[in-house]
Formats: structure tokens, C-alpha cells, sequence
């Protein structure tokens, strides 16, 4: 029985299956796809329209969220189905032997800013968008958007402390997993149209960390991918 959803059919069944769309998420895992150079398939899955609680995509992602991947070629030459971004990052990461460091120390400290994203950058940043922008008339005041507001800039502040001393990326010179989970959000926040209430140019390291991530060519390529 094939792994794949009929509803977005592999043209290529041999090359690793991408189900996104450019959302901070989606563009984590296009970006690092294009970043290491592994072909792949991308299938839109729309999730203004609902894609998402498609039961042939629940097969794959049971927590109705982009993205996905279906790799044909997973460990022990079997098919992998991943979700989770952050894990699929660590996956291509591993498979591909870029974008990790392997040295033991760089590589832990490498992953515990992957899991900062994780747990902290995505849901504050995300929380902060809804109620700014999609809630502000569902509710009766503004506590949620003065609290994820302010989380939202206190994590923006450890980022650009993170970034003083001249470094290019999170580990210094060396682009990683760690960079491409984190800037998408930063340039994620572009879409909330809060940055006076966020100060964000008060962040002069973060601004200038997220130009530099979207003038790569890996990255230009990545971020428009499903849309």
C-alpha cells in the first residue's frame, strides 16, 4: 500500500515528499531542503482552506500542522514519515551531515537553540501575532496581547544579545539548523505589522541577522515554496 496521500500524488516517488506552505514553519524545512542541495517534491497544503484536517493528510501529520515529509529513502532504506519541523530539521540535518556541527559541544549548543525556537520564538511570536492582529476585536481587553507583546520582546532581546560580537549566525560563522528554525520567525513578524509595538528596529543584531539569512540565495529559493 502506498504511503502517499492520494489526494497529492507523488509525481516522483523516488525523491523525498515536501507537504508545506510558506509560512515560518513551512519555509524552515524548504529552506534547509535547498540549503543542502537534496531534491525534493513540494505539494501546497492550504491551510486557509482547510487542507490540513484532510483525512489522507491526517495519515501523515496527525496534528493537522505543516509541515511534512514523506522521505522514501529513510533510515534502514525504508520510507520515513516525519512531522514536526524542528525534528524534520535534525533529520535532514543528520542525513545529510550539513548544518550540525560534529563536534559534541557545538553540536548540543547548536540544538538548544534549535529547541529555543521550539519552545519559546514560535509559540510567543505566533500567540503575539493572534492577538494583535486576529484577535484584537475577539476580545473584551488586552492582557493576551500585552503578555505575549512583552515575552516576544524579551526573547528578541536574548536573540540580540546572542548576536553581539560580531557574529554572523547563532554558533558565530557557521550557518545552522539553529538560524534556519529561528529567522523565518523573525521575518514572520513582518506579517503581524507590529513592529511599533514591538520596537523591533530597537534590535539593531536581529534586523540586521534577518537580512542577511533572506539575501541567501538557498534562502530565497525556500521561503516561497507551496505558495
Amino acid at each position: 500500500m502506498s504511503v502517499y496521500p492520494s489526494r497529492w500524488p507523488a509525481t516522483n516517488p523516488d525523491l523525498l515528499q515536501l507537504y508545506t506552505l510558506p509560512t515560518p514553519n513551512g519555509q524552515k524545512v524548504s529552506i534547509m531542503l535547498e540549503e543542502i542541495g537534496m531534491p525534493y517534491e513540494a505539494h501546497k497544503i492550504d491551510i486557509m482552506a482547510g487542507d490540513q484536517f484532510d483525512e489522507e493528510y491526517l495519515k501523515i501529520n496527525p496534528n493537522n500542522k505543516i509541515p511534512s515529509i514523506i522521505d522514501p529513502n529513510g533510515p534502514n532504506g525504508e520510507p520515513l514519515i516525519l512531522m514536526e519541523s524542528g525534528a524534520i530539521l535534525l533529520y535532514l540535518a543528520e542525513k545529510s551531515g550539513k548544518l550540525l556541527p560534529t563536534d559534541p559541544a557545538k553540536r548540543l549548543e547548536t540544538l538548544q537553540w534549535l529547541f529555543f525556537q521550539v519552545g519559546h520564538v514560535g509559540p510567543m511570536f505566533g500567540q503575539f501575532g493572534h492577538f494583535y492582529k486576529y484577535a484584537a476585536d475577539k476580545t473584551t481587553d488586552d492582557y493576551g496581547m500585552h503578555r505575549y507583546r512583552d515575552e516576544t520582546k524579551r526573547i528578541l532581546g536574548v536573540l540580540e544579545k546572542r548576536l553581539t560580537d560580531g557574529r554572523t549566525w547563532l554558533m558565530g560563522d557557521e550557518l545552522t539548523i539553529a538560524d534556519i528554525a529561528i529567522a523565518p520567525w523573525i521575518k514572520g513578524l513582518d506579517w503581524y505589522e507590529g513592529h511599533d509595538e514591538l520596537g523591533t528596529n530597537d534590535y539593531a543584531n536581529v534586523v540586521a541577522y534577518r537580512d542577511r539569512f533572506y539575501d541567501l540565495p538557498s534562502v530565497q529559493r525556500g521561503s516561497i515554496v507551496g505558495g
